[in-house]
């Protein structure tokens, strides 16, 4: 029965990656589709977390640290150029907060508990999971950049992806990662993995489409 939940939920994801490629790359009202892509994430985090274990006070202090760590790294970003370079934020991810969309702290979460978890049961010391972690979000950034400007998403100063962008993301990813792997909650979740290799396929995927 689990495994059928399992691919019932991955089954879910897939429509509705395959719906958003569609409708961003091909349709004849992007916008709209555009206009959808907070509640993709909202559903996407509703689906993911609902095969999640451990719902302790380690799991939710682990949860409210990585929201409010992205979300002020997000605003030092935002506002001073520091951490990931010069940038502002489009319409297209909904309601913002001193110029971040909200949505953005969940895409932090996401993020940092999927790559967290697809690295547990690597046999390897705890830094360097963590480091391997980092590296897992900031090689999907990589593929998010390119096309972020295009879906207004956010655009950077002279549409110019600069380096620091990724040192940035790796730095706080780390941090991050090294608190996930010492918060004493179960780390497992059957749809983790696709979570991310799905969000991979569609942003590798909007490259060459857009």
């Amino acid at each position: 029965m689990k495994d059928k939940k399992v691919a019932l939920a991955v089954f879910v994801l897939v429509i509705f990656h395959a719906v958003g490629l569609y409708g961003l790359a091909f349709s004849s009202n992007p916008g709209w589709y555009r206009a959808l892509s907070p509640l993709n994430l909202l559903l996407t985090n509703v689906l993911l977390y609902s095969f999640h274990k451990t719902w302790n006070r380690w799991f939710w202090l682990f949860a409210v640290v990585a929201l409010l760590a992205g979300f002020i790294s997000e605003v030092i970003g935002v506002h001073t150029g520091l951490l990931f370079g010069s940038y502002t934020y489009g319409a297209a991810l909904g309601p913002k907060l001193w110029g971040i969309p909200l949505v953005i702290s969940l895409n932090w979460l996401l993020l940092v508990y999927v790559t967290g978890i697809m690295v547990q049961r690597l046999p390897l010391h705890w830094l360097l999971k963590a480091s391997l972690a980092a590296a897992l979000m900031t090689f999907l950034d990589m593929f998010i950049e390119p096309v972020a400007s295009v879906l207004n998403f956010w655009t950077w100063e002279a549409y110019h992806i600069p380096a620091a962008n990724y040192w940035g993301w790796l730095g706080v990813g780390f941090l991050l990662q090294l608190y996930f792997a010492k918060a004493d909650f179960d780390k497992q979740n059957p749809l983790a993995p696709a979570v991310y290799i799905l969000q991979l396929l569609f942003f590798i995927s909007l490259n060459f489409c857009l």
